[in-house]
């Protein structure tokens, strides 16, 4: 069943930066769940810049930050501490939660067909339940958005 807005998040498990991170075990706080292409490049580094930045204002607004990409955990930690990433990345390899989200896409990069995650965000209520989402993110101004919308609930 593809999610939808107002509708409970399956249950979902993953390796993470910091762990194994359950959906479950953040009940009572807001998630935002952001996937990004790829470690190590302008535009996925820029995002995560910007979410670091806020990283304060959406703690204190009751919400934890967690990027997800199909790269390794081993990627992961190396770009979380060279760029100082005060929240986790989750890895997922295999695309379950890439498949879970729907954000897999087809993609033209120089005139060629590539599979890829589309650049979205995900924010899920400390119920579980899905609240907004945004797909085919541009980044500039994006965490902004994300920001405001998480200090409303």
């Amino acid at each position: 069943m593809p999610l939808a807005i107002d509708r409970k998040v399956p249950e979902f498990a993953a390796e993470a930066t910091g762990g194994k991170v359950r959906l479950s075990a953040l009940q009572g706080r807001i998630v935002v769940l952001y996937f990004y292409p790829k470690d190590n490049t302008p535009g996925c580094t820029t995002e995560g810049r910007d979410f670091a930045a806020a990283h304060g204002k959406f703690d204190e607004a009751g919400a934890v930050i967690l990027g997800v990409s199909r790269d390794s955990i081993k990627s992961h930690e190396n770009f979380k501490a060279k760029m100082e990433y005060p929240f986790d990345l989750v890895a997922d390899p295999e695309e379950k939660l890439c498949q879970a989200f729907g954000v897999m896409k087809t993609k033209n990069m120089y005139g060629k067909q590539v599979r890829g995650i589309e650049r979205s965000t995900f924010v899920i209520d400390g119920e579980g339940r899905l609240r907004r989402e945004w797909r085919g993110v541009k980044v500039p101004g994006h965490v902004d958005q994300v920001l405001a919308f998480v200090q409303s609930l």
